[in-house]
């Protein structure tokens, strides 16, 4: 998606005018642009200098009377159903995205792409390519709190490379696979173990003191803590606060974090600097609720053991462009550092967990994407569930030829309070979500006049399941039904039949304690059940959305081993009797 588009030129337009025009927007090119009547081409060095040029100068560059537009160049027999939608307000809902691109066609995936611009940038793909294209030509232009959508299709590379060559001259495509593709070449090394960065926010004043004279610093601060380190200087033009990703091993992180934090209190005493400066870590909302802990206790925990002060921004920070939070520490130098080697393992913990959760659902539900619920961070490096072990269980593989069930029901209890945000003006939000995970979704009538919790009912295959409950989780968190410090734990329930609740339970209760270890979940059976009209008893699950969906899961998985034990044949060919 490097090589670049630029129409509605005029016939007077030259390359020297073209390339003084990227020149003056310090865009590089990596080739010379051929121009044509009316129209022009040219190669970026990369996918973020071929973004920049769009952003920058598509309808806002004049040339000899006309103003420019520059989009990817995509030849028609590589247009796929993959589009680019630029120009996102920044503090959009999901729903409301995944609302819109829905009226056009059936959406397989949307991630979201990290980018320097204010607005937010996603990747698209339908399920066809007549829908990508319908969804180009509505879209494109669409206006969305004063910001007009820009949409370009993404080449599908594959079409380039089963095209017919006869007639072709010379050698075979240019340029080498973009950096950080997956899989690319046979030689490629998948990563032994996941990379959780560091990121933090420095004052801006200090980072050149962290970069150093032509860059000597950061150089012998890589060197000796053997970490990556990217200081985004470009991000926030003008921000009081500059990110900065460290990519090590957890002892290399924390030593780069020791080491910045050094530099920038010397830097602080040589400009007579008098305030005081916290160590300010950076972290996906989704690991920040088991940070913090019930009511609290990890994080009261770290501070005692640290001797150090923490906080956390608020959840009204967040939004679509920006779904990290702060957390700030003060402190001695010597406390930060031993409150960020705990605070990050946390968050590492919570990470291994949750890939857990999220490679058994990739392996239990083939073709499940993931990056397309907005629920994890997709912009990590980290997110590769292939990568990662699976998760075992009384020495038995979680992975097996389990085939979910056509239909499942769950029940979740959600706020009495949340109802009316779920379902929305005139029933809008619950339709909507319904269509878009292709769950049956309803409320429950209330109990009784006093209740706090209301009966979600959610109808629909694995997948849908998987969908519907991660968006509901998703809503309470943003509509803060749930306080700054408190994680989103919701009880599910599930019915099974009373044959199977011993299987659930195991031996002595070892399969729900295992259960319970593997998912971070609480299970319970309840004792002294009375079977309904469909010899059917609860099981109780709570948790937060990936420990729950791993819990069901599993027992999803012991109800079809039981069924397929039910279902096989006895030596003499008789069918096993059912005990009464």
């Amino acid at each position: 998606m490097n090589k670049l588009y630029i129409g509605n030129l005029s016939e007077e337009a030259s390359s020297v005018e073209l390339e003084s025009i990227f020149e003056e927007w310090k865009i590089p090119i990596s080739s010379p642009f051929l121009v044509k009547t009316g129209y022009a081409f040219v190669d970026c060095p990369d996918e973020k200098c071929a973004m920049k040029a769009i952003d920058a100068l598509s309808g806002k560059v004049e040339l000899h009377g006309k103003v420019i537009e520059v989009e990817y160049s995509v030849p028609k027999r590589q247009r796929s159903s993959k589009l680019q939608i630029r120009n996102v307000p920044p503090h959009l809902p999901w729903e409301v995205l995944d609302g819109l691109l829905a009226e056009h066609g059936t959406v397989e995936t949307c991630e979201q792409v990290n980018t320097e611009t204010e607005t937010a940038v996603v990747n698209v793909k339908y399920a066809t390519k007549e829908q990508a294209r319908q969804a180009m030509e509505k879209l494109n232009g669409h206006l969305m709190e004063d910001y007009a959508l820009k949409v370009t299709y993404i080449p599908d590379e594959t079409a380039q490379q089963d095209a017919p060559q006869a007639g072709r001259r010379g050698p075979g495509p240019r340029g080498s696979p973009r950096q950080g593709s997956p899989g690319v070449g046979p030689g490629a090394r998948p990563k032994l173990q996941p990379d959780v960065p560091l990121r933090m926010l420095v004052p801006s004043q200090f980072v050149g003191a962290i970069i150093g004279r032509e860059g000597a610093t950061i150089r012998n601060v890589t060197k000796q803590t053997q970490s990556k380190i990217d200081i985004h200087r470009k991000e926030n033009a003008g921000a009081a606060e500059k990110p900065i990703t460290v990519h090590s091993t957890p002892e290399g992180c924390s030593a780069a974090c020791k080491t910045i934090m050094e530099i920038i209190q010397k830097e602080a005493q040589d400009t007579n600097f008098t305030e005081e400066i916290p160590l300010k870590i950076l972290a996906h909302n989704n690991f920040v609720g088991r940070l913090i802990g019930k009511e609290g206790k990890n994080l009261k925990k770290i501070e005692q053991d640290t001797n150090t002060k923490i906080t956390i921004s608020p959840l009204q920070d967040l939004s679509l462009y920006n779904p990290e939070r702060t957390i700030t520490v003060t402190g001695t130098i010597e406390a930060c550092a031993r409150a960020e080697e705990e605070v990050m393992k946390k968050i590492r913990e919570s990470y291994e967990n949750d890939m857990a959760a999220l490679n058994l659902q990739s392996d239990l539900i083939p073709g499940l994407n993931l990056n397309a619920l907005g629920l994890f961070p997709s912009s990590s490096s980290v997110m590769a569930p292939s990568m990662m072990a699976a998760p075992s269980m009384g020495g038995q593989s979680v992975h097996s030829s389990f085939s979910p069930p056509e239909s499942e029901t769950v029940h979740l209890f959600i706020p009495a309070l949340a109802v009316g945000a779920i379902i929305g003006k005139q029933g809008q939000h619950i339709k909507q979500l319904s269509r878009l995970t292709g769950a049956s979704i309803k409320i429950a009538p209330a109990d009784g006049p006093d209740t706090n919790q209301r009966m979600v009912i959610i109808t629909g295959p694995a997948e849908a399941q998987f969908k519907a409950q991660g968006r509901i989780f998703g809503k309470l968190k943003e509509e803060n039904f749930f306080g700054p410090k408190e994680e989103v734990k919701l009880e599910a329930q599930i019915k099974v039949p009373s044959s199977a609740a011993g299987r659930v339970i195991g031996k002595g209760g070892k399969t729900v304690n295992e259960l319970q270890n593997l998912s971070s979940a609480e299970v319970v059976v309840p004792r002294d059940q009375t079977p309904d009209e469909n010899d059917q008893v609860i099981v109780k699950i709570t948790g937060h959305f990936y420990a729950s969906q791993l819990a069901q899961r599993k027992i999803q998985e012991i109800l079809s081993q039981v069924q397929r034990q039910q279902q096989k044949p006895m030596p003499g060919g008789q069918p096993p009797q059912r005990r009464k």
